[in-house]
C-alpha cells in the first residue's frame, strides 16, 4: 500500500487496518510548517517492510512487526528492527528489538532507537546491562585551498628620453 504524498492519514484509513504477510507501506512525510528548521521537513517517503503492519486512523500510529526494514532515501537512512511504530502526529519513529540504523557510512546499534523526523535526530537506549554501539566515520578535513601565487608586479618600460632635446623654432607673427 502506498500513502499518496500530501494526503491526510485519517481520510485514507477510516478504521484501523491490519496488513498480514510480507507487506510494504510507504509512509509519506509531507512538508509541514512547524516553525522548526530541518532538512527532514522537505518531505519524502519512507519505505517500510514487515511481516505484519497495522495503521490506526484514530491514533495516527502505524505499527510494523517482524523483520522490519526501513528505507528513507532522502536522508540516506536504512534501518532494521523487530518492530517499528510511526507516530504520524508527533512525526517520530520508534524502532525496538535489535535495531540497526545506517546513515551513509555511520551505524548505530541499540535495543530501542527513536528517530525524531523533524529534528533529524536519533535517541538510542540499550537493553539491560548492554550499551549502545555506534560507528561514526569522521570525514577528512577539507583541504585548505592552495594560496594563489603572488602576481608578478607590473613593469612598464618607458621609452628612453634623448639626451638633448631638439631646438624647435617657434614661429612668430612678424
Amino acid at each position: 500500500m502506498v500513502v499518496p504524498q500530501g494526503s491526510r492519514f485519517r481520510s485514507l484509513f477510516p478504521k484501523p487496518l491490519q496488513y498480514v504477510g510480507a507487506g510494504v507501506l510507504a509512509v509519506c512525510l509531507v512538508a509541514a510548517n512547524l516553525g522548526t528548521p530541518s532538512q527532514a521537513q522537505s518531505g519524502g517517503s519512507i519505505k517500510l517492510r514487515a511481516d505484519v503492519q497495522e495503521a490506526d486512523a484514530n491514533t495516527g500510529i502505524i505499527t510494523a512487526r517482524g523483520n522490519v526494514k526501513i528505507d528513507y532515501p532522502e536522508e540516506a537512512i536504512y534501518a532494521t528492527s523487530a518492530q517499528a511504530q510511526y507516530y504520524s502526529r508527533e512525526r517520530r519513529i520508534i524502532l525496538t528489538g535489535k535495531v540497526l540504523v545506517q546513515q551513509e557510512a555511520n551505524t548505530l546499534q541499540a535495543e530501542v532507537v527513536t528517530y525524531l523526523v523533524d529534528e533529524g535526530r536519533f535517541v538510542a537506549t540499550p537493553d539491560a546491562n548492554e550499551q549502545v554501539e555506534s560507528v561514526y566515520v569522521i570525514p577528512e578535513p577539507a583541504a585548505e585551498p592552495a594560496a594563489a601565487p603572488e602576481p608578478e608586479p607590473l613593469t612598464t618600460t618607458l621609452p628612453a628620453l634623448p639626451e638633448e632635446l631638439p631646438d624647435f623654432a617657434i614661429p612668430t607673427d612678424e
